[in-house]
């Protein structure tokens, strides 16, 4: 697909498991006469799908979607499709989203963004450029530390959508008791009652 003067138009696919996003966005990059949406997946797994099937220049990847979330799906483009480059895309400017920027993500960029910025930004990484959006930048280096440990964050990584411990243990590889002592280990350090309270903890402060 080309523009007017002849140029290759940017090809983009846009993940986001929010339809009435999906459609906004798309339709405002739709007026940019240099960019066309060919894929708008849902959740994490159908975006890579998405992006083995179109192989887009720039994929635009909501941070959380069902599935894999879109750090995930950065990922697995970096390692299988090497030409397209990502953009992180979010809602809230927590300080975990912006970890998700760090290579193989090129671009971090909240919803609130102006259309036209959010055009310039998707140009700027098409041509090999980096992009952060400034206030999440800032709110990353006044971030507190995390006091739990990569198992503790794994665990309460699963909790929710895995279910009980046994679930989780086969997931991870581990045992029950193992699952257990590192969740509660997670909801002490966090001053929590239950699991589901210790992971909307960790996540309300972006550490997950």
């Amino acid at each position: 697909m080309t523009v007017p003067n002849g140029t290759a138009r940017i090809r983009l696919v846009l993940a986001d498991d929010e339809s009435l996003t999906r459609g906004a966005v798309g339709a405002l990059l739709g007026l940019e006469s240099d960019l066309v949406v060919v894929g708008e997946p849902a959740t994490g797994d159908e975006a890579i799908g998405s992006v083995q099937q179109f192989r887009p220049d720039v994929a635009v990847l909501d941070v959380e979607m069902p599935g894999r979330d879109g750090a995930e799906v950065a990922q697995w483009t970096a390692a299988h499709e090497t030409a397209t480059r990502c953009i992180i895309l979010t809602r809230h400017a927590r300080p975990g989203c912006f970890g998700a920027h760090s290579p193989p993500a090129a671009g971090f960029v909240t919803k609130s963004a102006p259309a036209s910025v959010f055009a310039d930004v998707i140009r700027r990484v098409h041509r090999g450029g980096r992009y952060v959006d400034p206030d999440p930048a800032i709110t990353a280096l006044m971030a507190e530390d995390c006091p739990l440990t990569d198992r503790e964050l794994e665990m309460l990584r699963h909790v929710g959508a895995s279910g009980t411990a046994a679930d989780i243990a086969r997931r991870v590889h581990l045992s029950p008791g193992t699952v257990r002592n590192y969740l509660s280990s997670a909801m002490q350090k966090l001053g929590a009652g239950t699991r589901s309270e210790a992971r909307e903890r960790a996540r309300d402060h972006g550490w997950l």
